[in-house]
């Protein structure tokens, strides 16, 4: 086999243009501004608090699918966007379900955050 299983120099272009992505979504994008303002008061309060290990792991994984959905929607939006740039109701409905999905992982993100930082304010403040 001449080929080489992993071709590094590819792999760290790809990187590099995940990169690129994960940056330009947090530079152009109001809503991913809005998510990494939360994610940082979440984190803080988690420092706080002295969560644990397994309340580390809920809110950095549901952190992490609110970001992952802002970017696919993101990506539905401009591709979209490219698409069809002038107001259709089939690209419409597109865009309404991928913000829809990024609605359910944030309201999804809440609960989680309720059920790990309310019992420690109720605490803290009772």
């Amino acid at each position: 086999m001449s080929q080489r299983p992993i071709d590094i120099p590819k792999a760290l272009r790809s990187f590099r243009y995940a990169g690129e992505g994960i940056v330009s979504l947090f530079r152009f994008e109001n809503n991913a501004r809005i998510h990494l303002l939360a994610a940082v008061a979440v984190i803080l309060l988690g420092f706080f608090f002295e969560i644990s290990i397994a309340e580390w792991g809920l809110i950095i994984t549901h952190i992490g699918l609110v970001w992952m959905a802002e970017a696919f929607n993101t990506a539905f939006e401009k591709l979209a966007d490219l698409v069809s740039p002038e107001y259709h109701p089939t690209i419409k409905a597109v865009k309404d379900l991928a913000a829809g999905g990024v609605l359910m992982v944030a309201l999804s993100a809440v609960i989680v955050g309720g059920l790990v930082f309310i019992p420690k304010l109720l605490a803290f403040f009772l």
